[in-house]
């Protein structure tokens, strides 16, 4: 498609692009309104693709009343790209981008006021009124829809279509990117769901049926998905439903403690919303208080995000957190009291459900010591006092080969309504020392009972089961004898250091990638078990790193059980996955979705850093690496028809630069990376060549078309019009050549009142006479700046009189010569 900007005439007044063609509009003139460039334009970013616009809005109160205006279409003709200066440049290509709102369309056609009102709705409209109790929707809005029971339908039913196709297409509610957004989709339905429609547990997956029956003709993914919809949409509402509970309890048993004029504690807000499988999202807690009107703590609230934001900004080079220790005085009162060391076996306690998520078991264990920040043993502590806390037992993981602690959550047995906040977990001596804030009394004796960040845990895991694949795909690339040099891995990244004779080439990177692919779409069973140390020192492919490791010791094979994996003459270990590691794994490696290195570069000689990601992450990352390609594409085929003039040609040399820059730092697959950099280097060969020549062809025609109107002299100063310095530099030059007797001095205006100016002074002038102090006498005049030598200079200025100008620079040279 092709896109013009179109006057507007008694005839034509609106042009609409369809599938199938363009179609005319006739409407009365009175209706077409213009609101300039603020409203009628469209762009991307600060920078970027970018048009003017069209809407088409219409009234759905028909003229009857007060308008109620909804936009029916928006066309984009995208015609110009926004530069990093802020100019706009034609596109080489120009089309237009067309989206048009199905129910908004369809509550036109049925004559409704509101896309809830249409039968694409009404189904579940009629199935929540029936599945709740709650009175009838009669689409009230705003103040009229007293107690909020036509949002909590609208709410809902947005929200289970939105989750239904969602899950079809593969995502289910997760921690980070779109998996997350669903998360926060499904918990705001159960809110609204049994708070305002008192709707019974289950609810939610009762729906999905409806949204099936009114959706599956068009998407038949949902027909053939229906049962595993509704199975995880039950199975995390049930989930959130416990945790629903917890957190009003959490809130109502905070806010009685609250003076007339106290704002709601930033901190229990926050482990609200971090706190394992309790996660409430900030946005809902925020509701919550507001509908009982308390006021957060947002000053605080900030300030813990900030917090968080720069916990997460430690990538690929983590600092190690100091945290709270115990040193050999605590270690050794510890022992001489008999104390043994913390039982953290309860750790590897989880299964997979029928539905393919993990449930993790809590535990409950005994305070044995209490500890202050700077070490102290005490009894108790309270009052928001940040504390070490030793257990009998736990389920914590405790940061250690590679992965990063879990965090979560504690609570005191019998009092389920006070938080403890974990933050994370060490290893001191063969003791777990857990980082604690004790919002309330915790005392040495105290039961208590402990839930692991469900989501943070089930990501590492993911992770560390990565690693082991990219540890096994390595060694197929690069040979049996490659070795791990060290890992790191948290819910956001993993890090792999290997050792490498030399870099790794794109070409081994992709292959390494698409062996851990080929183990994660198979989806193969993760086995894990206790076996005598002395059982793995004699097999064949058996990883390990040099270390000291317990006895017995931890093995994890995938796709073959341990025992097989460790049977010599079965060389099941070379074929696969086998591993001696204390760390959480997945069951099944389906669960990584997908590993990309986005990173990689040489610690030393001979070791070679690599940086992963995984799930969502890493399909996102594929998407913007084909995305860059595309573009990178474009331009080598722009670039292959050639340029018609110097602009022209700059322009696409640019562009080189700015896929360049945008290739260089986006989160993509390294592979692809090192060859879209190989690519583009050769392209801005290619299209500097390009200006070169039409600058040098430019250039030339230029000084002659000067030395016809000069006669030979000591001086030439004039004007001439070049479309960058670059080629007034040039033309300089070239009737320098042809003259060397004489000076000259050329000024070139420029748009929005730029003026360039370039000069050369001939080598027989006096040693007075130098370029750049004639260019910085002349650019002075006009206010702006120059540089150069004593032979050649430059410079530019801003000035509506060139006249003055080129008349400073004469009595400047002739004053000198």
């Amino acid at each position: 498609m092709w896109a013009e900007t179109f006057p507007i005439t008694p005839s034509l007044r609106c042009l609409a692009i369809g599938p199938f063609g363009g179609y005319i509009l006739r409407v009365p003139a009175s209706r077409m309104l213009s609101f300039g460039p603020q409203e009628n334009f469209w762009e991307m970013g600060d920078t970027g693709p970018c048009g003017p616009c069209t809407e088409i809005h219409y009234d759905l109160a028909g003229g009857v009343g007060a308008p109620q205006l909804v936009e029916l279409w928006n066309l984009v003709f995208m015609q110009h790209n926004r530069e990093k200066d802020g100019s706009l440049q034609p596109l080489p290509q120009r089309h237009v981008d067309t989206g048009m709102g199905l129910e908004r369309l369809l509550a036109v056609l049925q004559g409704r006021r509101s896309t809830y009102d249409t039968d694409l709705f009404s189904p579940l409209l009629n199935a929540i009124h029936q599945g709740c109790g709650a009175p009838p929707y009669s689409g009230r809005v705003g103040a009229a829809d007293e107690g909020h029971t036509d949002t909590a339908y609208r709410v809902v039913a947005d929200h289970i279509r939105t989750l239904s196709i969602c899950i079809a297409d593969g995502v289910s509610p997760g921690m980070s990117g779109a998996p997350l957004v669903l998360r926060r989709l499904l918990r705001r339905a159960v809110r609204f769901s049994t708070e305002l429609l008192r709707a019974p547990p289950g609810f939610l997956g009762s729906l999905v049926p409806v949204v099936v029956e009114t959706l599956g003709g068009a998407y038949p993914e949902l027909q053939r998905n229906s049962a595993q919809i509704a199975s995880l949409v039950s199975e995390d509402e049930a989930a959130f439903l416990a945790s629903l509970q917890q957190g009003r309890r959490i809130i109502e048993r905070t806010m009685r403690r609250l003076g007339p004029s106290d704002v709601f504690p930033a901190e229990v807000a926050w482990s609200l919303s971090l706190s394992g499988n309790l996660g409430l999202p900030l946005d809902l807690v925020k509701l919550m208080l507001e509908e009982k009107g308390v006021q957060l703590d947002s000053a605080g609230l900030e300030r813990l995000a900030q917090e968080e934001a720069q916990h997460r900004a430690q990538q690929a080079e983590p600092v190690q957190e100091q945290g709270l220790r115990l040193d050999v005085h605590a270690l050794g009162e510890l022992q001489r009291q008999g104390v043994p060391p913390t039982d953290d076996s309860p750790k590897y306690n989880y299964s997979l459900r029928p539905s393919g998520g993990y449930e993790f078991g809590t535990c409950e264990a005994q305070v044995l010591q209490l500890y202050t920040e700077d070490g102290t043993a005490v009894a108790s502590v309270g009052g928001g006092q940040r504390c070490g806390l030793l257990l009998d037992k736990t389920n914590f993981y405790a940061e250690q080969g590679g992965q990063a602690s879990d965090r979560g959550y504690l609570v005191r047995v019998g009092l389920q309504d006070v938080l403890f906040p974990v933050a994370r977990a060490q290893v001191c001596g063969g003791f777990i020392l857990h980082e604690v804030a004790a919002p309330e009394c915790l005392k040495v004796g105290d039961q208590v009972q402990l839930h692991v960040d469900e989501a943070w845990r089930l990501s590492c895991m993911e992770k560390h089961t990565a690693v082991h694949l990219l540890n096994w795909a390595l060694r197929q690339a690069l040979g049996p004898g490659t070795e791990q040099r060290g890992s790191h891995l948290n819910p956001e990244w993993l890090r792999f250091d290997v050792a490498t004779q030399a870099p790794l080439t794109p070409e081994q990177l992709r292959a390494v990638e698409g062996t851990v692919q080929k183990a994660v779409g198979q989806d193969e069973a993760v086995y894990m078990e206790e076996v005598a140390l002395a059982r793995t020192a004699h097999v064949p492919g058996l990883r390990s790193l040099d270390e000291v490791y317990p006895d017995p010791v931890r093995v994890v094979s995938v796709g073959v059980p341990v025992a097989q994996a460790l049977n010599p003459a079965s060389q099941a270990a070379l074929q696969t996955s086998v591993e001696l590691c204390c760390g959480t794994h997945l069951l099944r490696t389906g669960a990584i979705g997908d590993l990309v290195i986005i990173g990689e570069r040489q610690l030393a000689k001979g070791t070679t850093r690599l940086l992963a990601i995984t799930g969502e992450q890493a399909q996102q990352a594929r998407e913007v690496g084909q995305s860059l390609a595309q573009e990178v594409e474009a331009a080598a085929a722009r670039l292959s028809q050639g340029s018609r003039d110097v602009v022209e040609a700059q322009r696409l040399s640019k562009e080189m630069g700015r896929l360049t820059d945008a290739v260089d730092t986006a989160v993509m697959p390294q592979w692809q990376r090192r060859e879209l950099q190989a690519t583009l280097k050769a392209l801005r060969r290619r299209a500097n060549t390009a200006v070169r020549k039409l600058e040098m062809g430019q250039a030339t025609q230029k000084t002659q078309e000067l030395l016809q109107q000069h006669s030979e002299g000591p001086l030439i100063v004039d004007t001439v019009y070049a479309e960058s310095l670059s080629v007034l530099v040039k033309v300089v030059r070239q009737l320098c050549k042809q003259a060397p007797s004489t000076s000259v001095l050329l000024l070139s205006p420029q748009p929005l009142g730029q003026v360039l100016c370039a000069c050369q002074v001939a080598q027989s002038a006096t040693p007075a006479f130098t370029a750049e102090a004639w260019a910085l006498a002349v650019c002075s005049h006009m206010g702006g700046k120059a540089w150069g030598s004593r032979v050649v200079a430059q410079g530019t200025g801003s000035t509506a009189d060139l006249d003055a100008a080129l008349s400073t620079a004469r009595a400047y040279a002739l004053n000198k010569l």
